[in-house]
């Protein structure tokens, strides 16, 4: 099991390039609002940025992983509506990455939206199923696919765990190359 306290925000990641995977994951935030996010196809590039204290985050394909208070948070801190994004695994490119997503997708066409609502709440178990082949990216929560897109770049990258600010717990954690 791994466990993080949500601080520094950051990166754990894959000492490997991958290209054609699938991961398998569980996770759980551990208190209401956690935010994280499981990067595939990370750029090297970005990775080197961050080592040397530049920018927050990698360039490469997010699944992103809220819990579902999350959204109310927002809307309260921010006063205004949480319509770019959901708490259910969103798929979609950050920094020079790019990506098709599948539908549905977010009012600005960047984000793929799920499907169906299945992420559980803080404290339970959640599974994610990843699968990353040709420039196409899958996302199955708990047992149903949901999200994702085709046509990333990049395509070839680290697989990274994501710590944003909140306590969170990764189990079951494997991750097989495929041709």
């Amino acid at each position: 099991m791994l466990t993080c306290t949500g601080a520094p925000v950051g990166v754990l990641r894959s000492t490997a390039l991958y290209t054609n995977f699938e991961v398998v994951l569980q996770w759980r935030h551990q208190r209401a609002g956690g935010n994280s996010g499981v990067f595939v196809w990370a750029s090297p590039e970005s990775i080197r940025a961050l080592e040397q204290g530049e920018g927050r985050l990698p360039a490469g394909i997010e699944v992103q992983i809220l819990d579902l208070a999350y959204t109310e948070q927002y809307e309260q801190h921010h006063q205004k509506k949480a319509d770019w994004f959901t708490t259910h695994g969103d798929v979609f490119p950050t920094g020079s990455a790019a990506m098709t997503p599948f539908p549905p997708a977010a009012p600005d066409g960047k984000r793929s939206f799920p499907s169906k609502q299945l992420t559980k709440k803080a404290g339970e178990w959640n599974h994610y199923y990843i699968r990353c082949l040709n420039g196409e990216v899958r996302l199955w929560v708990n047992g149903e696919e949901v999200s994702g897109g085709t046509g990333c770049r990049p395509a070839t990258g680290y697989f990274c765990l994501e710590s944003e600010g909140a306590p969170i717990e990764f189990r079951e954690l494997r991750l097989r190359v495929l041709p």
